[in-house]
């Protein structure tokens, strides 16, 4: 959701309305005569918490700035325009925080400061009745929780963001050996057959063709390994939009194109699944359920996805009818690397996991050796869906 978007559904939540806005604009002429005390009281609380007063480096340039900066949020403030504007500039003060390094625990406490500052300046300016105060109070007080509520939304959504670069940035080194160790097979296959190429002069046609093919196969197994790699360090915060599940699903099932021995089953609500998301990170989910699904039945069997609306959410089932996870492997299935196959890398249901993870939906995985796996996705729905009775609900 856009910071507007936010805003506005805050403003909803906390029964804001244009009287408060016009109360704001109205108690501004009272206020603006103590802004500049309420600014000099802000930073000289700062400078006596070592803790908040390190993110200003630049001396009294710096902190000059600063105040200007706070007298034009103030000012803002008691405007009573809160559009679109107003409401990205407040979101840059959360990633500006971040930026800084600035604990939001110091956020919280300097707007307290300045909220109590603020209210003593209004009740000591007043001239109006009791009634007429508590009512400008009371706006004035939902106006500094949404601006509060906006920056640390902004604030949030940043660290997590950086978060989970750090995090990928670990994953990756923590993948990088074994990376290497899976390109290295291929890469020694594929030089002893140009080596064979190149100095077997005479060698037979099939025995030339045989050469090509197998490093044509060891290419392809490298490329995997590197769209592994890519899809893992490839994943910014969901660029979230409206999509059909259903076709997000056919279209992974063309990207992986499964063997005619595999029967492929659909069960899904007539009208679709309408979930919101990043559909380029969902395809790369259910891709990777997709191949590991189809490895698990190298002769043929049935791959079924059932699709339902429970509880906001689509749930949707990867069913197989393969060879199933053995006991002792199972604790292991989503860490990074951990595989059973004989040339798989084990990265698959590590990424789909943390691309559902951002995405606020989850994947249990449920199996059981030689009976099949049936992966349970969940991802949040953007309209609800008349949830009927169905196979999904006795599983």
């Amino acid at each position: 959701m856009q910071p507007f978007e936010r805003y506005q559904e805050l403003g909803d939540y906390v029964g804001w309305t244009s009287e408060d806005a016009a109360r704001m604009c109205a108690i501004q002429p009272l206020l603006h005569p103590h802004f500049g005390a309420l600014i000099d009281d802000f930073y000289e609380e700062i400078q006596r918490h070592p803790e908040a007063s390190r993110v200003i480096t630049g001396g009294c340039a710096q902190k000059a700035r600063l105040k200007e900066q706070l007298l034009s949020w103030l000012g803002e403030l008691f405007s009573g325009v809160y559009d679109r504007e107003y409401v990205e500039r407040r979101w840059r003060v959360g990633l500006r925080h971040v930026e800084l390094g600035l604990n939001q625990i110091y956020t919280n406490a300097s707007l307290a400061r300045l909220r109590r500052g603020l209210q003593r300046a209004l009740e000591q300016s007043w001239t109006g009745g009791v009634r007429d105060l508590l009512a400008s109070l009371e706006s004035l007080h939902s106006l500094l929780d949404l601006d509060l509520a906006i920056i640390q939304d902004a604030y949030q959504t940043e660290y997590l963001r950086r978060e989970s670069s750090v995090q990928r940035l670990v994953t990756i080194g923590k993948v990088a050996g074994g990376i290497a160790h899976e390109l290295r097979g291929p890469l020694n296959v594929i030089k002893t057959s140009v080596y064979f190429l190149r100095e077997v002069s005479d060698a037979s046609v099939p025995k030339r063709q045989a050469h090509l093919e197998r490093i044509d196969r060891q290419l392809d197994v490298a490329a995997k390994v590197i769209t592994a790699l890519n899809d893992l360090a490839r994943l910014p915060q969901p660029c979230m939009e409206d999509f059909q599940l259903e076709h997000c699903l056919a279209e992974a099932v063309d990207l992986n194109p499964l063997s005619p021995s595999i029967a492929l089953v659909w069960d899904f609500p007539d009208d679709g699944l309408t979930v919101q998301g990043d559909r380029a990170q969902i395809d790369i989910a259910f891709g990777n359920l997709i191949r590991n699904a189809a490895d698990a039945m190298p002769d043929g069997g049935r791959l079924e996805f059932i699709g339902r609306c429970q509880d906001g959410f689509a749930t949707i089932l990867v069913r197989d009818s393969g060879k199933g996870i053995a006991d002792d492997a199972f604790p292991n299935i989503f860490e990074p690397l951990y595989t059973t196959k004989a040339k798989g890398i084990g990265m698959g249901l590590s990424i789909s996991r943390d691309i559902l993870n951002h995405h606020g939906g989850t994947i249990a995985v449920a199996s059981q050796p030689n009976l099949g796996t049936t992966i349970t996705v969940r991802i949040p729905l953007t309209r609800q869906v008349l949830d009927v009775p169905s196979k999904v609900d006795a599983i």
